[in-house]
């Protein structure tokens, strides 16, 4: 009697034990689905880049390890010439900062460099460049001769 019974007791606890790891591993792939599933979503909304009306952010690259960033937007060529659209731009992704912003402009994707340092050809496609460092009492617009011909208020990059 006291063998059937300890046979009992101890078959009960290893079922137990079976359908509580059972249950463990659905809980935690469960859990691992809903993670997988919020990080994917997480990461899809920060890859999603600021755009507006005639312009869009293509990328944007840290200046070294600072945690300052060069915003790299593209303006659509037929807009080049309007300056109301790198306002919007300038308004939608500097608006909020307190201490620092960058925004570069081009109007051909090709030209827009892969790292914060242009290369000659690419500054010389560059259409304008606003630049807010707080720290400096820097907030500055120049823009490309190509875009405002006025020879006191353009630069040729």
């Amino acid at each position: 009697m006291k063998k059937n019974l300890i046979s009992s007791i101890f078959l009960t606890a290893i079922l137990s034990w079976s359908v509580q790891a059972l249950s463990d591993e659905h809980t935690e792939a469960a859990e691992s689905s809903e993670t997988s599933t919020v990080e994917a979503a997480a990461s899809e909304s920060t890859n999603t880049l600021p755009s507006g009306q005639g312009w869009r952010v293509v990328r944007i690259v840290e200046m070294g390890n600072s945690g300052k960033f060069v915003h790299m937007v593209l303006v659509d060529q037929s807009k080049e010439m309007d300056r109301s659209v790198y306002g919007a731009a300038m308004h939608q992704i500097c608006g909020k900062a307190t201490d620092f912003c960058r925004i570069r402009f081009w109007t051909q994707e090709r030209f827009i460099p892969e790292k914060v340092s242009p290369s000659a050809e690419q500054l010389k496609m560059q259409k304008a460049e606003y630049l807010f460092n707080n720290a400096a009492g820097i907030r500055q617009l120049t823009w490309s001769c190509a875009v405002n011909p006025d020879k006191n208020q353009c630069v040729n990059y």
